[in-house]
């Protein structure tokens, strides 16, 4: 039986493969040396999310969240934006109870084009989809970490809400929620919250 492993050691191998140095040292200038990079392209990361997912489909909810944690594990840029893609395909089988790995995710992206896209591809089709207690449970979620004191998770909190302006579905209660306990937080003005705000603002916000 296929295990998450066999389907992070896949995607390693895969990735290592299409590596570049070039592309490795162009990565650095861009994101810093907080991280390692194999230089391997966006298109050959998401290319080989969809390839193991075709080659271990009997994964599930449970297993693909447990090869999404495996992924992020390492400090590798390539690993995490595949953790990232596999969530964004696989959002669909997630629950609430799910935003706690995804936090842990945010608290340690340390790059925008990680943790936006966790953001906005997979916590904000969440919130769109869930329904009952578990909107409620979300929901709640989401308030604590407008609330806390991370920026990346407050830039999150705000961002989870353009998927459904985006969709004309937008709640501007709840975002102005968000945004009084953004405001709230006793950090001062953050220039990527704030940016965040004025995102979700320009796509029909009030």
């Amino acid at each position: 039986m296929s295990t998450p492993s066999d389907a992070a050691a896949f995607i390693d191998d895969a990735l290592q493969y299409e590596s570049a140095w070039e592309r490795a040292e162009d990565y650095e200038r861009r994101f810093g040396a907080g991280l390692e990079y194999y230089g391997a392209s966006i298109g050959a990361v998401r290319g080989t999310v969809r390839s193991a997912e075709r080659r271990y489909p009997d994964l599930g909810h449970d297993g693909l969240t447990a090869l999404a944690s495996d992924l992020w594990s390492r400090p590798v840029f390539e690993r995490r934006l595949a953790a990232v893609v596999l969530l964004q395909s696989a959002v669909r089988l997630l629950r609430h109870s799910d935003l706690t790995r995804i936090e842990g995710f945010l608290r340690s992206a340390s790059l925008p084009d990680l943790a936006d896209p966790l953001a906005v591809d997979v916590v904000g089709p969440m919130l769109v989809r869930l329904s009952g207690p578990d909107a409620v449970r979300a929901a709640s979620v989401l308030d604590r970490w407008a609330a806390g004191q991370d920026a990346a998770l407050r830039r999150a909190a705000v961002l989870a809400h353009l998927p459904a302006f985006r969709a004309g579905q937008g709640d501007d209660a709840s975002f102005r929620r968000t945004v009084r306990l953004v405001s709230g937080a006793g950090q001062g003005r953050v220039p990527a919250v704030e940016d965040a705000i004025d995102l979700v603002r320009g796509s029909g916000a009030v």
